[in-house]
């Protein structure tokens, strides 16, 4: 039966952040595929649209399902993810040097977005289940590890750097909070430092000259340094208050890369100026400050642990998107999250605020 305390406890903030957020990305994505004409990519503007139609009636379901379910379902939700993944390298579509999309009919997913979610819920099911106040020891650790490590290097085949990496920041993220024993925490920062030279030579040589030109864009200006270079071009020449909606001149002359994607940043940034990015930001903030209260405000160890790792999902994919346009990340190719167009992204971060809605909607149950 239909608890009327849903409504009353309904997050109407969380729900206008978004709407905000999302009108946001939606202006921005209209100057970057319509000022100055140089390529004909308005029909992505529709497909944005389509996609958050498609986002908004999974945020709904995300919702009213009561979030323990996925506590209930967490490892089939992960072992279905993570054979999408595995379906992806042997059906899966090519493009930009990768192999990372399904296509189904006139859809196109790309499953490592979704991946995400999914190691989230299996992880905040495991730590719910076994946290003590002495935090976990490396053997503790074990199964964790292997459930994020599965995933990882899927994703590492296909390949996408990015979006493995954040996969290991956000599972991170959710162990430090669920706390770890001293001893063994030395032993993982120990372990960390000796692999990465390890990691090092394991990159392959596009993903060296990411890195490297990260360090000084200016040893390849006209090939590996391109990006960065015209990106900060762009976000500098936006000063104050901006040169206006759809008069980035960087973006009118196709100057850009991905701009409508990874670089949308550097799209609002010369339009908006430097007062309207620290809007955006601030914005973005509250957004993060929001899911952290919900997961404070929350009695239950799934829902909390939950909430963090979807913060902390949306947090490190903005600190590392606006940091790559910046020049201050390499580019590893991590959409701003409701603003950089992509379907998959959009879909699964509207999935993961509905949960965010769930959590809060829910706190009465424990009151």
């Amino acid at each position: 039966m239909f608890d009327r305390r849903l409504v009353q406890y309904f997050d109407w903030g969380l729900l206008g952040l978004i709407v905000l957020i999302g009108s946001i990305g939606m202006i921005a994505l209209y100057s970057a595929v319509t000022a100055g004409n140089a390529t004909p990519q308005q029909i992505l503007y529709t497909k944005q649209l389509i996609w958050y139609g498609v986002g908004l009636t999974g945020m709904i379901a995300a919702f009213v399902i009561n979030y323990k379910l996925l506590e209930r379902w967490a490892h089939v939700i992960y072992f279905l993810c993570v054979a999408l993944l595995v379906i992806v390298l042997i059906f899966g579509t090519f493009g930009g040097g990768s192999q990372r999309w399904l296509v189904l009919g006139p859809v196109s997913i790309q499953p490592s977005e979704i991946v995400k979610l999914a190691v989230i819920i299996v992880l905040a099911r495991y730590y719910s289940k076994l946290a003590t106040a002495r935090g976990f020891t490396l053997r503790d650790l074990a199964q964790p590890l292997i459930l994020t490590l599965i995933p990882f290097a899927l994703i590492v085949k296909q390949p996408d750097l990015g979006t493995a990496m954040l996969l290991l920041l956000i599972a991170g993220s959710v162990t430090v909070f669920v706390k770890i024993e001293r001893r063994s925490m030395a032993y993982i920062i120990l372990s960390g430092l000796i692999a990465v030279p390890l990691v090092w030579f394991s990159l392959k040589a596009y993903q060296k000259r990411r890195i490297l030109t990260f360090l000084d864009p200016d040893r390849d200006p006209l090939g590996a340094g391109y990006h960065i270079i015209q990106s900060k071009i762009a976000i500098g020449s936006g000063m104050l208050t901006g040169k206006g909606f759809l008069k980035g001149t960087q973006n009118a002359l196709a100057f850009l890369p991905e701009q409508h994607t990874d670089f949308i940043f550097s799209v609002l940034a010369p339009e908006w100026g430097f007062a309207g990015v620290l809007f955006i930001l601030l914005v973005l903030l509250l957004l993060i400050v929001w899911g952290l209260r919900i997961a404070h405000g929350c009695r239950d160890s799934f829902g909390t642990i939950l909430a963090v790792g979807i913060t902390a999902m949306l947090f490190w994919q903005v600190f590392i998107n606006i940091g790559m346009v910046m020049g201050l990340m390499p580019v590893v190719g991590v959409p701003l999250p409701f603003i950089s167009y992509g379907g998959s992204s959009v879909v699964t971060m509207m999935i993961s605020v509905g949960i965010l809605m769930g959590i809060s909607m829910r706190r009465f149950m424990f009151e």
